[in-house]
């Protein structure tokens, strides 16, 4: 593997120079990243749908707003959960990624892992890269990698994760928060 280390658990923020419609203002979290590839899920791409809509027993433990989140542009037919685990032991049912963070399998009883969960997040497909496919687009200035932090899978107010992220990065990282969404109009 060229790549130094795992990115798995780190945030990839969309740089404004990002062209692909899929990722503009995209902050993504890193599920996988190893000699296979990377896999993750934008954070911030709330949708209209309703999380009792699709997945009818999980609606209750869903947090603010209780969407389901777009994750990415691969496999839109299929489902991701995300919880917030506070602790060092999980359920049953539950993987943890990085820190608090976990996969929760959606196959698991619902009530089995409801008192554990801090929050809970689905998502509707995820983002993907194959081998060396993330490492060319870092190398290309498409993102910015810093880290994650447990409430940016929970946060009230997704779409303003893209600034907020950026606003608690130190130095001149902090300072791309205020890029405007059209610099035309500057």
């Amino acid at each position: 593997m060229t790549e130094v280390s795992s990115l798995t658990g780190r945030l990839l923020v969309a740089t404004p120079a990002l062209a692909d419609p899929n990722f503009d203002r995209a902050v993504v979290l890193l599920l996988d990243h190893d000699a296979q590839g990377t896999l993750g899920v934008v954070l911030n791409r709330p949708t209209p749908v309703g999380v009792g809509d699709i997945l009818e027993p999980w609606a209750g433990l869903a947090g603010n707003p209780d969407v389901v989140f777009q994750g990415g542009p691969v496999s839109l037919d299929s489902a991701l959960g995300l919880a917030v685990i506070p602790g060092d032991e999980g359920p049953l049912g539950w993987r943890r990624v990085h820190g608090a963070i976990g996969l929760v399998d959606l196959e698991t009883p619902p009530e089995l892992v409801a008192k554990a969960f801090g929050s809970l997040r689905i998502f509707a497909g995820y983002a993907g890269w194959g081998p060396g496919q993330l490492k060319k687009e870092l190398d290309d200035g498409a993102w910015y990698v810093v880290e994650s932090e447990p409430g940016d899978v929970s946060s009230p107010r997704p779409e303003g994760l893209w600034r907020a992220v950026l606003r608690r990065q130190r130095g001149q990282l902090a300072m791309v928060a205020t890029y405007p969404d059209d610099p035309s109009l500057n």
